[in-house]
């Protein structure tokens, strides 16, 4: 399981609620199924990987500075910062957690990759925010690598685009799986794997 970015800035106080166009209490609910996915996963003994964002300006490339120029937009997640700190989730000791500088897509965080392959990964499902950025970055590059891909839908939103645009995208594109996060006998099974019948199929 990769939980991308629940982090406060995202998430929480204002600045989440001031860039999210839609009722701000479906972050909060995002943020509460992700909590119980990542605890559900732990209990079946599936790993539970963070990726989270800094966004400061020395982190940020020239075109990233001139868009956030251009837009005015301030940075998201500075170093050290409440708004960089994980949001209703806390990593446990010996949990992998991977940095993300003023990047979308966790497979441009050193290490993530590595660690996937290191430890014989070969399907991801992919929980928090946004589903149209960050989520769907990595998603697509999993998806090029050969990794497949399961989206929890209630654990994810988008902040550009309608949620179900989006993951019907992901599920022409890339062939993804979506389904929520009470279904772990679906996500926690790569595709192709056996789901009992009582559990409703992505």
């Amino acid at each position: 399981m990769v939980v991308v970015d629940l982090q406060n800035d995202f998430c929480a106080g204002p600045v989440a609620a001031a860039r999210y166009p839609a009722d701000p209490t479906r972050l909060a609910t995002v943020a509460a199924a992700t909590a119980r996915a990542v605890d559900t996963a732990r209990a079946h003994g599936t790993e539970v990987v963070f990726v989270r964002f800094l966004g400061d300006p020395a982190h940020q490339g020239a075109s990233w500075r001139h868009r956030d120029a251009t837009l005015r937009k301030r940075p998201k997640c500075p170093t050290g910062s409440w708004g960089a700190e994980f949001h209703a989730v806390t990593p446990k000791a010996g949990e992998a957690v991977f940095t993300k500088y003023a990047c979308f897509d966790a497979f441009l965080s050193e290490g993530f990759e590595q660690h996937l392959v290191d430890g014989g990964v070969h399907h991801l499902a992919m929980a928090g925010v946004f589903a149209d950025v960050c989520v769907d970055s990595t998603a697509r590059t999993g998806f090029q690598k050969g990794f497949h891909i399961t989206v929890l839908a209630d654990c994810t939103a988008a902040v550009h685009l309608p949620d179900e645009a989006v993951l019907g995208f992901m599920r022409r594109v890339y062939g993804a799986r979506v389904t929520t996060h009470d279904q772990p006998a679906v996500w926690t099974r790569p595709p192709g794997h056996p789901v009992p019948d009582h559990q409703e199929r992505a």
